[in-house]
């Protein structure tokens, strides 16, 4: 059984002026998101800044999240890390804490072999909660090649991929081994989503879903619809929107783009920095082009 169909949003953390998590955006932010569409929640992912946050800040969040969503949805922590002892100790604790699932991007900088990453992912499912492998090569320097993929399908407790290489040439070779096997595909990239869910994604885990959750979890029900005449329109639509989202290093510009639509999610922690000027108008003029801010 899929943990989710249609549209999953990767989350930023809403930070306060003196740099805190700030629960009563979170809250809002939260609501937000349901009432849009949203399929499933995604805290602490790439676009959560998890690199950041404090063991404490991750559990407090985390915690309130689901307590605030209420399992009206899934939540799917990021528990990744270089570290496999610290990925598994991170997604025992997302467990405790009432977590769905797991998102575990690879381990990054280390530039593990391929038999490293099923080892890895092996030790992390090992912990009994559901595991979303995550495939991001741009941030990590590490893929996961499509035979690898094949192998992690065969493991008990790995539930799917996110795949966010960018290419679509292994996408497609991904999802033939999806389609094979019945492991869970999901894309990470907002651009290839109507692509991706032709070729049997489940869904998209969305940045753009932020500020457009309405608009992004339209998209995934036209396809899931079988309507690509329409997907396709919407998805040229939204095209100018989600290049602008990734005009600088995610999360600058979905940040940004949150503070727009009037939830004040703050600023980015250092090393991370606010967008710069120019780069906020072209981001608000491709989001009044795409109808997500009016």
């Amino acid at each position: 059984m899929s943990l989710f169909k249609g549209c999953g949003v990767a989350m930023v953390t809403p930070f306060d002026r003196n740099g805190n998590i700030d629960c009563d955006v979170l809250g809002k932010y939260v609501d937000f998101l349901l009432d849009g569409g949203a399929a499933a929640l995604l805290p602490f992912g790439t676009t959560g800044e998890p690199a950041t946050v404090t063991p404490e800040e991750y559990e407090n969040a985390t915690r309130f999240i689901i307590k605030r969503v209420n399992r009206r949805v899934p939540v799917i922590v990021g528990t990744g890390s270089n570290s496999t002892a610290t990925a598994v100790r991170h997604t025992a604790d997302a467990k405790r804490f009432g977590a769905d699932a797991a998102l575990v991007v690879t381990p990054y900088y280390n530039k593990c072999t391929q038999r490293g990453i099923l080892e890895h992912y092996k030790a992390v499912a090992d912990v009994g909660l559901p595991v979303i492998a995550y495939n991001v090569p741009t941030r990590t320097c590490v893929n996961i090649a499509p035979a690898t993929v094949e192998k992690l399908a065969a493991i008990d407790g790995i539930a799917g991929i996110k795949e966010a290489s960018g290419d679509i040439d292994q996408f497609q070779a991904v999802a033939e081994i999806c389609d094979k096997t019945g492991f869970e595909l999901y894309c990470g990239d907002d651009s290839l989503t109507t692509i991706a869910m032709a070729l049997g994604a489940s869904g998209i885990i969305s940045v753009a879903a932020n500020p457009a959750p309405r608009e992004m979890a339209e998209l995934c029900a036209l396809c899931e619809r079988g309507d690509y005449a329409a997907a396709r329109a919407l998805q040229f639509k939204l095209s100018a929107f989600i290049h602008a989202l990734f005009c600088e290093v995610n999360p600058i510009p979905a940040k940004k783009a949150m503070q727009l639509i009037g939830i004040d999610v703050g600023a980015p922690r250092l090393p991370l920095t606010e967008i710069e000027p120019e780069h906020a108008i072209v981001l608000e003029n491709a989001m009044r082009a795409a109808g997500v801010l009016k």
